[in-house]
């Protein structure tokens, strides 16, 4: 081989992930932004730090400023690129729109990929990047990642710090699995120390519909068919324990809007927050669908809460995380949704990894 036709060169992770960007985001949208320059010139020092020129993305137009992307910085990430979100006036259509038109489901181009972190769960379940910051006010992590079929966590709120002022929102990540998140709580998390495996199995509450939520009977069969694999695999005990919740959707709109101190919202978080209490005083882990139903189309959701499932979890702080579970029939992913005591995110990391290791690996 000549000197003029030697080898090619290997490209460098950072190197990898914009030319993954830049071949595969104009047919899907993921990003609104992306740094060439920037990452390139950042990643030779990063390189000699503990996440050694890690490529990530961040979650919408100020994500680079968020307390999560400054300490992967500082840890040896490489920010790549900016992800779409929702834009302003458009609440419903839980799919960005970037410089290639709107944000597309990775799977299934005519469906959403949900949000509001869209983007950055498209990036992840593309193989654009390893790994993105995302923010979870009442799903925006855990929707998002059951539609593409990637890893999304809701980190205990208030544990983090976070731009929202009614405490709805908490930082999150979303990564190819729970072991590929696990850098960003080890470098985000002060004191992060990571657990022992758990043993197994590890006794859990399992609630289709956590009492109020209409669930698509297909959505619903693949996840029990999940947890039914978890407990023949001896991961996972189901206890017999019920999780009967009040409908948090008029409370948490009282806290969106500004109101948490009316009684109907006050009634419903005490009283959701003495269930949830009784639940991890038995059990370490709660098993739930994602979202009760599958990607909608991007005309919208029309009646449907996607987001059903997940917020009772912002309005009572619980850390919880999305893993894929398989798919429907239509050929669109479906997510399993782990909860677990406020505080203990490592623990449910790890949970979630054990879990992660008896479900058939997601076909890319």
């Amino acid at each position: 081989m000549t000197e003029a036709t030697g080898p090619t060169e290997t490209l460098t992770a950072v190197a990898q992930a914009l030319e993954r960007i830049g071949r595969l985001d104009p047919g899907l949208g993921a990003f609104i932004e992306v740094w060439p320059a920037e990452a390139l010139a950042r990643e030779p020092a990063a390189r000699h730090l503990p996440l050694r020129g890690l490529p990530f993305a961040v979650k919408g137009p100020t994500g680079i400023r968020s307390y999560a992307a400054r300490r992967l910085i500082a840890a040896g990430g490489v920010p790549v690129g900016a992800t779409s979100v929702p834009r302003p006036g458009t609440y419903w259509q839980t799919w960005g729109q970037g410089p290639h038109g709107r944000t597309v489901n990775p799977w299934r181009a005519d469906r959403t990929p949900g949000g509001s972190s869209a983007g950055s769960a498209v990036a992840v379940a593309a193989g654009m990047v390893e790994l993105a910051t995302g923010s979870d006010g009442a799903g925006s992590v855990r929707v998002p990642a059951a539609w593409c079929g990637v890893f999304g966590l809701k980190t205990t709120n208030g544990l983090l710090p976070s731009p929202d002022r009614s405490g709805l929102a908490s930082a999150g990540v979303l990564a190819r699995s729970a072991a590929g998140a696990e850098p960003f709580l080890r470098h985000v998390l002060e004191g992060y120390e990571e657990p022992a495996a758990p043993p197994l199995p590890l006794p859990a509450v399992y609630s289709e519909d956590l009492g109020y939520a209409d669930v698509d009977p297909e959505v619903a069969a693949v996840v029990r068919a999940a947890v039914d694999r978890l407990v023949a695999s001896g991961t996972v005990r189901l206890v017999e324990h019920g999780c009967e919740l009040l409908d948090p959707a008029g409370a948490w709109q009282a806290v969106r809007g500004g109101a948490p101190g009316t009684p109907e919202a006050v009634a419903v978080r005490r009283a959701n927050d003495d269930r949830l209490d009784a639940v991890f005083a038995a059990v370490p882990l709660l098993l739930t669908p994602a979202t009760p139903n599958r990607p909608h189309g991007h005309e919208g959701p029309g009646e449907l809460y996607s987001t059903a499932l997940t917020w009772a979890f912002n309005l009572s702080g619980h850390p919880a995380a999305s893993l894929p579970a398989g798919f429907t029939g239509d050929g669109c992913p479906v997510g399993l949704q782990l909860v677990a005591a406020r505080g203990t995110d490592a623990r449910l990391l790890a949970m979630a990894r054990a879990v992660e290791g008896a479900l058939p690996p997601v076909r890319r």
